[in-house]
């Protein structure tokens, strides 16, 4: 038993999934088949049988009825030829009553007891070798001690079961063939999206191009089956993937066109380093200088870079961290960086204690990017203007005071502000506008502000200031980021 069950194990793993669905679709419309048709066969003959018992009943209740006088051995009719509606005859209990009798019907010990009233009247199967037919006969108690026995020919009703049980058994054979089709159909039309996922997927492990889709039947949305949701979620994993692919090529791309220049200007200043000795005193100097702003340069670059590649790495874990004093010390960094520019902090009283969970230094890196930024684009002597509050119920959350309230902290540069058309394009990463290629920097620096913003779960957003400039706002929601203290 156990050497079936590990071939049958065996043949559905080697067997494609259509050919399981096919093979269990079919095998089961097929036993209903044949189920139904043996039911209707047993129902059927049941029914003939039963037919021919109360057709046995109402004669022997007429024979008794027309001769309740008569002596044993009375026959009804031409009982020899069968003509005659029933084959009767009437046998005593004692067989010394009737001991020339010459019965046409079998008489034996049961048919004595019944006449004695010892047995129950019963209905039985007889062969009479005179008559060359089947019977069907029923013996029953005729009173006075003697039993009646009625008899039928029950040739038509056996002809009558052969001939539905070659029916049925037909019916059932064309069942089966139609269970064999149906299963094929159904496993063919079942598995059609899963098909077409497979071969989407075999597609792209083959190309490595996630552009490609499954196509989905035409539908309402809230209406899909399972298979078709699962086909729509795969087209929206392989989006995802997409817009992931090119992201990570549109890096590699951007990157490799960042690097090109500040890498060619390198190598310039040393080779001509290297020939020092053809150089003056300023020109070594000069090329020295330049040099050491090209290796500041490309280190920021990369540093930039490796920050925006950290999108999915892990992260350490978050600590409660109190943004007025990340800003205070964001703060008094850009005013070392940028002596003349200056910076103005204001904050507000509900958002001096506030506290969500975080990564410091990339806080830090986030407020300094914008600082730096906002600065840049400033005229000298301009200031930035740099404010916390609070909204919201306030209160103090299970994260600290203020854990409850949300926080926004504005950036107001009094530059030119930032153009209709740049705008929506200021946090991609490389982008730089018109006004500001001429001006050092990567382009990389909003991007990676944002990023971390929203790693936090905050917002952050660009816009024009009231009077000109540009105004940043970073938005702290009421609740810490999303994913608790594993990601930020």
């Amino acid at each position: 038993m156990s050497g079936v069950r590990r071939l049958g194990a065996r043949w559905r793993r080697r067997r494609p999934l259509r050919t399981r669905l096919a093979v269990a679709a079919s095998a089961a419309v097929a036993l209903v088949a044949v189920g139904v048709c043996a039911a209707a066969f047993f129902v059927i003959r049941y029914e003939l049988l039963h037919q021919l018992d109360l057709s046995l009943t109402q004669s022997a209740t007429r024979v008794i009825q027309e001769n309740r006088g008569e002596g044993p051995q009375t026959v009804a009719g031409e009982c020899r030829y069968l003509s005659a509606p029933a084959c009767a005859q009437i046998v005593p209990a004692d067989p010394a009553a009737d001991p020339d009798a010459a019965y046409l019907l079998p008489v034996a010990t049961p048919v004595r007891e019944v006449a004695a009233g010892e047995r129950a009247p019963y209905y039985s199967n007889v062969n009479v070798s005179r008559f060359g037919q089947p019977l069907r006969m029923l013996t029953t108690p005729f009173g006075d001690g003697r039993a009646l026995q009625v008899a039928l020919r029950a040739d038509p009703v056996e002809k009558g079961v052969r001939q539905a049980a070659v029916l049925l058994a037909a019916v059932g054979g064309a069942g089966v063939l139609l269970a064999g089709l149906l299963g094929y159909a159904v496993s063919r039309t079942g598995l059609a999206p899963v098909a077409r996922l497979t071969s989407t997927a075999e597609r792209i492990a083959a190309t490595r191009d996630p552009r490609h889709r499954i196509a989905l039947p035409p539908g309402p949305p809230g209406r899909q089956d399972e298979v078709t949701r699962l086909a729509a979620s795969f087209n929206t994993m392989l989006g995802e993937l997409e817009q992931s692919v090119s992201s990570q090529r549109r890096l590699v791309a951007d990157a490799s066109h960042e690097l090109r220049t500040p890498l060619t200007a390198l190598r310039t200043n040393a080779e001509l380093l290297a020939r020092g000795d053809r150089l003056t005193p300023a020109q070594r100097e000069r090329a020295s200088g330049a040099l050491g702003r090209g290796i500041r340069e490309v280190t920021g670059l990369v540093n930039d870079l490796i920050e925006l590649a950290r999108d999915e790495e892990p992260l350490p874990l978050l600590e409660d961290v109190r943004i007025a004093e990340v800003v205070e010390h964001a703060v008094a960094v850009a005013r070392t960086h940028w002596p003349q520019t200056p910076f103005l902090l204001e904050v507000g009283a509900g958002a001096a204690e506030a506290v969500r969970p975080g990564v410091p230094a990339r806080l830090a890196r986030l407020l300094t990017n914008l600082l730096d930024n906002a600065a840049k684009f400033s005229p000298p002597g301009t200031p930035v203007e740099v404010a916390l509050s609070a909204y919201g119920s306030g209160g103090t959350g299970a994260g600290g005071p203020g854990s409850g309230t949300g926080l926004e902290l504005t950036v107001r540069e009094h530059g030119p502000g930032i153009p209709a058309e740049d705008l929506p394009y200021v946090f991609d990463r490389f982008y730089r506008a018109e006004a500001a290629r001429a001006l050092p920097g990567s382009g990389l620096g909003l991007a990676m502000a944002r990023q971390i913003a929203r790693a936090h779960g905050a917002e952050l957003t660009a816009g024009a200031a009231p009077g000109g400039g540009a105004l940043f706002t970073l938005t702290f929601g009421a609740q810490g980021p999303p994913g608790g203290s594993h990601s930020a």
